[in-house]
């Protein structure tokens, strides 16, 4: 979905009832929002945005109830709370729902983040219901004529807690509970998963449990808003269906990598690298599977290509590499805020394979495009990426960089 959006680090506030409304003062920002993904049809809406500024005058807490219209599903409301109470620690609630089909909650808090201390601490809660998945098959080659449609009940609890030996390194372990129930498309027009591919393991309700070992590396010296430094990851786990460690789903094994260069002050070079394997696995869910496609980047899950859809490719193991320039074109001051602008032309590559002696290099996806970004210093990004591949153009928008 695209969402145009002005955040930034503030200015003047309003001291009068008409400097309330005035964008020069005001901490409300009107923000259009304009659906254009390439799988959720389009959406039209509006969000207002209300930025407080601690004492230090940088946001540090966003209010954001919308109001939006979706083709597929007709009128929603959504609210969402972002609040960072300091440089260690934020936490965020998004929850919000549409006449038909769709709702959604999302609870995250974190605490540890700068590593600092002995200990970091994170968890979440993720209920979900979304009517516009797709499954094309598995493999790097699934047509997109295979196109099928299903509706899911997600719901997500994890925790990672992690032992600090520096700031830079880190021993961490994330429990994941994930239940997922899928069921038969309720698009117009669109193939439903339950009649394209009768029988796939993973329709109906499933469920598993992720145990995952994790060795952190991070130099970065923001990790929201990163203009040098690495993070490497390099993670062992095992999934299971009944107990923590019986009944094994899979076992996998991979790294990520994300590396920042700065070019002076106003431009950075951004790398990510992801690599993810199973030696083993037994009557695996379609959704467990490795992909690619779309915009999300999630450290052991679903890696990004932009000119795709979400998910696209799917199989056993995946590759995904991504690079991009970060050049900030301008600064503003608008609604009590400071924002920087910019653009960002990025390519990205990967794909899906089932064999582990395949090479991962080559037979590659691929997408072009470019972004554009709104940064609110220390912490937030607005982010429209649009891209390109070899089914046509996909445009993507969020909060926080893509990696």
């Amino acid at each position: 979905m695209v969402t145009v959006a002005l955040l930034a680090a503030p200015m003047a506030r309003a001291s009068n009832f008409t400097q309330f409304f005035d964008p020069k003062s005001s901490e409300i920002v009107p923000i259009p929002l304009i659906g254009i993904d390439p799988d959720s049809g389009t959406t039209l809406g509006v969000i207002a945005a209300w930025l407080h500024h601690n004492e230090a005058d940088q946001v540090d807490r966003i209010i954001a109830p919308d109001v939006l219209h979706n083709s597929y599903f007709g009128w929603g409301l959504r609210g969402r709370i972002i609040e960072y109470p300091s440089a260690d620690s934020e936490w965020t609630v998004i929850a919000g729902a549409k006449q038909r089909v769709e709702h959604k909650f999302d609870g995250e808090y974190q605490t540890g983040i700068t590593r600092e201390t002995p200990w970091s601490f994170s968890a979440s809660a993720v209920d979900e219901r979304n009517g516009t998945q797709r499954f094309y098959g598995i493999g790097n080659y699934t047509p997109e004529s295979a196109q099928s449609n299903y509706t899911t009940e997600h719901i997500q609890l994890q925790t990672i807690v992690g032992r600090n030996f520096t700031p830079h390194w880190q021993l961490a372990y994330l429990l994941r509970f994930h239940s997922e129930d899928v069921t038969q498309g309720q698009l117009p027009n669109e193939p439903s998963i339950t009649t394209t591919f009768p029988g796939l393991p993973g329709i109906g309700s499933d469920h598993e449990v992720l145990n995952r070992l994790m060795l952190i590396y991070d130099s970065r010296d923001n990790p929201n808003i990163p203009t040098q430094g690495v993070e490497a990851v390099v993670y062992g786990g095992l999934s299971s269906s009944q107990g923590i460690f019986n009944d094994s789903l899979y076992s996998e094994l991979g790294m990520d990598a994300r590396g920042y260069v700065p070019f002076g002050r106003r431009t950075v070079l951004a790398m990510h690298l992801s690599l993810r394997e199973m030696p083993s696995y037994h009557q695996l869910p379609f959704w467990a599977y490795s992909t690619i496609g779309g915009d999300a980047s999630s450290i052991g899950g679903a890696q990004p290509l932009r000119g795709y859809g979400l998910n696209r490719f799917a199989d056993v193991n995946s590759f995904s590499t991504n690079l991009e320039v970060r050049r900030i074109i301008a600064t503003l001051h608008v609604f009590a805020t400071r924002i920087d602008l910019e653009l960002a032309p990025f390519i990205d590559a990967g794909r899906v394979y089932a064999d582990l002696h395949t090479s991962p290099f080559s037979h590659l996806h691929h997408a072009l495009g470019f972004g554009a970004r709104g940064i609110a210093r220390p912490f937030i990004v607005a982010y429209v990426d649009i891209g390109y591949g070899n089914e046509g153009t996909a445009a993507f928008s969020g909060i926080n960089y893509v990696f």
